[in-house]
Parts: structure tokens; C-alpha cells; sequence
């Protein structure tokens, strides 16, 4: 009830309210508002309703990006979380100045920005004299373009995601670690667990919080990828996803669509689709985690 007595409560949170409504609130209304609209950035918006969800859902760029966002999320997500694990586990291992050496030397990669990690590995990836292909004629293998052919591009993409992201899921994953109880790992010994066993039985199981938040996290991040694809294939506004689109991603065909075709309503449409399926996404995460608790 707004009275004389909450009046400096209320004074206390209206910057934030103001600057909430500012840069959160009014960008959500005009995105949905041009969504229904035809709008180039030059004249009025005219309605068309439906027609811009309809556009994007119908075309074959669209079902495109969606097939290959939805591979590289069911090899992402896991192999990351996989590689993330192990480097966890190793780092725990150690301990003093080799834990800290180990774990700056894997989380270094989640630092670096986006344009730097792509140029190291467009040259890593560079036919002929790239490191990947001199590696690979050392076992007799032929050089191989895996930025310009369509059957590699897509895996050497997620090779560098997981090179990327996987220092930060490790940092998370550790902090879980050092939660656990070291009387369960002395109590499994006794039982005669192996190494592999412990973690299977006690560690995985006591991470089960942990895991839930890498896991969701990653998804979310996976259905939002557009930088690393984007600087890899060199894209621009009006050229894209690489060679017969094989790294094209929902994100980036928004901002095509946006800034190449100058279509912003489409764009903003496009925005509002991808906002549903995280929303989606999110909903049945944690739903599942409701649905798996204990009662």
C-alpha cells in the first residue's frame, strides 16, 4: 500500500524500476510490436499480422539453421559437459600451486574474446599448413578444408565450442567437487570401489544440483550460438552460415534477416521464436527435475 511512511522505499528502487522499464520492458513491447509489422528502419510499419512468423517458419533457411543447431546441441552439450567433468576431476586431483597452474591454464580459453579463440583456430584449421592438418600428415592423412567443407565444418565448430566453454563448466563443476563429503569417497574405499566406481556412485549423484545448472545453462548457450560460427566462416550481413550454409544458426539468420535484408520485423519475429523455444526449454528442464525429485 503506497503510503507517506514506504515513500523512501520506494524512492530507493525507482532507478532501478525506471531503468528496468527502460532497457527491458519497452525493448520486449516494441520488439512484439514490430513483429506484427513490415518495417524497414526508413518508413512506417505497416501490420501483417502473422505473416513474419509465417515467413521464417516456412523457409528453408529457417529449417535449416534449426537442423543444424539441433545437431550441434545433442554433441555439444554432452561431449562439453564430458570434457568438462574430466578436467574437474583432474584439477581436484592436484593439489597447491599445480591445482592453480591447471586451472587457470583451462579456464584461459573462456577469457579470451570471441575474435581472438576464432583466429586461433582458423589458423589451426588452415589447409596445408595449419597445425591440425601438419598433424595430420604426420600419420599420412591429406590435408583436410575444415572451414570450407561442408562435411567437417559443423564438428570443427564444435571442437572449438568445447575448447571454449568447457573451462567455465569446469570451474563450476569444481566448486561441486570440494562440496562433497570426503567420509563417502573413504566410505567406498572400504567397500572396495574403484576410481570409476566412486565417481559413478558418489560424485555424479552428489553433483546431480550441480550438473542440472551446467546442463541447462549449456542448452540455453547452445540455442544461442552466433559468434564463434559467425567469425569462423568469416560472415557478414549479407553472407553467412558459411559454404552452402553449414554453420547457418537461428541467431545469425535473425540478424541477416535484420541487418543484411533490412527486414526488421521479420528479425524481431525471428527473436520472439527463439525466445519461446528457451522459454520451452527452461519450463521442461525444470520440470523434469520436479518430475525426477525424490518425494
Amino acid at each position: 500500500m503506497f503510503t507517506r511512511r514506504y515513500l523512501p522505499h520506494y524512492g530507493m528502487v525507482l532507478p532501478f524500476l525506471l531503468l528496468f522499464a527502460v532497457f527491458f520492458l519497452y525493448p520486449i513491447g516494441s520488439g512484439l510490436f514490430y513483429s506484427f509489422h513490415d518495417w524497414n528502419a526508413a518508413t512506417d510499419p505497416q501490420f501483417v499480422g502473422l505473416k513474419n512468423y509465417q515467413d521464417i517458419l516456412g523457409s528453408r533457411d529457417f529449417e535449416r539453421a534449426m537442423g543444424n543447431l539441433v545437431f550441434y546441441i545433442v554433441m555439444t552439450v554432452p561431449l562439453g559437459i564430458v570434457v568438462a567433468l574430466g578436467l574437474a576431476l583432474l584439477v581436484d586431483s592436484f593439489t597447491g600451486a599445480w591445482s592453480n597452474f591447471f586451472r587457470s591454464a583451462f579456464f584461459l580459453p573462456v577469457i579470451l574474446p570471441a575474435f581472438l579463440a576464432a583466429t586461433i583456430w582458423r589458423w589451426m584449421y588452415a589447409p596445408n599448413f595449419g597445425l591440425v592438418n601438419m598433424v595430420l600428415g604426420w600419420f599420412g592423412y591429406p590435408s583436410v578444408n575444415f572451414l570450407n567443407d561442408t562435411d567437417t565444418m559443423i564438428y570443427a565448430l564444435i571442437v572449438v565450442d568445447i575448447w571454449v566453454s568447457a573451462g567455465f563448466n569446469m570451474v563450476i563443476l569444481l566448486a561441486g567437487l570440494k562440496g562433497i563429503p570426503a567420509d563417502l569417497y573413504e566410505a567406498a574405499r572400504l567397500d572396495g570401489a574403484s576410481r570409476l566406481q566412486q565417481v559413478r556412485h558418489v560424485t555424479i549423484p552428489m553433483l546431480a544440483p550441480v550438473l542440472f545448472f551446467v546442463v541447462t545453462y549449456g542448452f540455453i548457450s547452445a540455442l544461442q550460438v552466433f559468434d564463434v560460427p559467425w567469425l569462423l566462416t568469416g560472415s557478414s550481413f549479407t553472407s553467412y552460415g558459411g559454404r552452402r550454409g553449414a554453420l547457418l544458426f537461428p541467431v545469425m539468420d535473425m540478424m541477416g534477416r535484420g541487418f543484411g535484408s533490412v527486414r526488421f520485423g521479420q528479425a524481431a519475429a525471428y527473436g520472439f521464436i527463439l525466445t519461446t523455444i528457451i522459454v520451452l526449454f527452461t519450463a521442461a528442464m525444470f520440470a523434469l527435475r520436479a518430475w525426477r525429485a525424490p518425494k
